[in-house]
C-alpha cells in the first residue's frame, strides 16, 4: 500500500497551484493590453527590434483585429509578415503576405509583400542537411520551392525595378535549376522502369518550362532514350541532333553517337 504523507500532499497542492498560476500568467501575457493603437504599434515595433517575435506578433495582430482601418493598420500588416517569417511560421507569413497583396494591390510597398511571400516559400522548401550534401533536395517534394519560384517570378515581372528584384532574380536561377533537376530525377526513374512515354514527357516539360536551366541538355538526352524505348528512331534522331547542336560534349555522346543507358537498343547516330 502506498502511503501519502501530509507533507507530500502539501507539496503536490503547492505544485498544482504554481502550475495553474503559470497558465494564468501565460494567458495574460498572450493577451495584448487594452491600449490605444499607437501604443500597440510602438510596443510591436520595439518587440521586433529586440527579436521578441511572439510579443511582436501579439501586438501587431491586435492592431489588425481592433483597428483594421487605423493609422498604423497597413504598416502593422506588413510588419506582421516579417514577424511571422522571423518566427519560422512560413505558412502564416505566406498567408499574411497574400492577404496584404489582395487588400492593397496598389500599395507602394506591395513589392515587399511579394518578396516576403517568396522568401517564406524558399525557407519552407529548404532542408537543414542540404549544405552538408547528405540530402539531395532535388529528390524531395518541392511544392514549396515551386511556390517560391512562382512568387519571385511574379515580383520580377510586376516590379522589375523593385529593390528586391535583383535578389529575386538570383533565387529564380537557383530554383529553376533545382526544379529542372528534380524533373530529371523523375524522368530517370521512369526510364529505369520502362515508362518511356512518361520519361519523354518529363524531358519535354523541362525544356518548355525551364528553357534556361542547365538541365535542358540532360532533358534532351532523356528524350532521345525515351524515344528509343518507344521504338521511334526518327524522333530519337531529331532530339539527338538538337542535343549535339546545343551540347556536343555531353557525357552521353561519343562524337555524334548516342549510347542508351537503360533502353535495350543499339547506339544511334545523327
Amino acid at each position: 500500500m502506498r502511503v501519502i504523507t501530509t507533507g507530500t500532499r502539501l507539496a503536490a497542492m503547492l505544485l498544482a497551484t504554481a502550475l495553474l498560476a503559470g497558465c494564468a500568467s501565460t494567458e495574460e501575457e498572450e493577451q495584448a493590453p487594452d491600449v490605444a493603437e499607437g501604443q500597440l504599434y510602438q510596443e510591436g515595433r520595439a518587440a521586433l527590434e529586440n527579436g521578441s517575435y511572439v510579443t511582436a506578433i501579439n501586438r501587431l495582430e491586435a492592431i489588425d483585429t481592433r483597428y483594421p482601418f487605423g493609422e498604423h493598420a497597413e504598416q502593422a500588416q506588413l510588419e506582421l509578415i516579417y514577424a511571422y517569417y522571423e518566427s519560422n511560421d512560413w505558412e502564416a507569413a505566406r498567408a499574411a503576405a497574400s492577404r496584404f497583396i489582395r487588400l492593397h494591390p496598389d500599395h507602394p510597398q506591395v513589392d515587399y509583400a511579394y518578396y516576403m511571400r517568396g522568401l517564406a516559400s524558399w525557407e519552407a522548401g529548404r532542408f537543414s542537411l542540404e549544405s552538408l550534401r547528405l540530402i539531395d533536395i532535388s529528390k524531395r517534394d518541392l511544392g514549396a520551392s515551386r511556390d517560391a519560384y512562382s512568387d519571385f517570378r511574379d515580383l520580377v515581372r510586376r516590379y522589375p525595378n523593385s529593390q528586391y528584384a535583383p535578389d529575386a532574380r538570383q533565387r529564380i536561377v537557383y530554383l529553376r535549376n533545382l526544379l529542372a533537376r528534380h524533373e530529371l530525377e523523375v524522368a530517370d526513374f521512369y526510364l529505369r522502369k520502362g515508362a518511356y512515354l512518361a520519361a519523354v514527357k518529363r524531358g519535354r516539360w523541362v525544356i518548355e518550362n525551364y528553357p534556361e536551366a542547365k538541365g535542358t541538355r540532360d532533358a534532351l538526352a532523356v528524350m532521345v532514350e525515351g524515344y528509343l524505348g518507344l521504338d521511334m528512331p526518327e524522333r530519337a534522331k531529331e532530339s539527338l541532333r538538337v542535343l549535339i547542336e546545343n551540347a556536343p560534349d555531353h557525357e552521353r555522346l561519343d562524337g555524334r553517337t548516342f549510347d542508351p543507358r537503360y533502353v535495350k537498343a543499339d547506339s544511334i547516330s545523327a
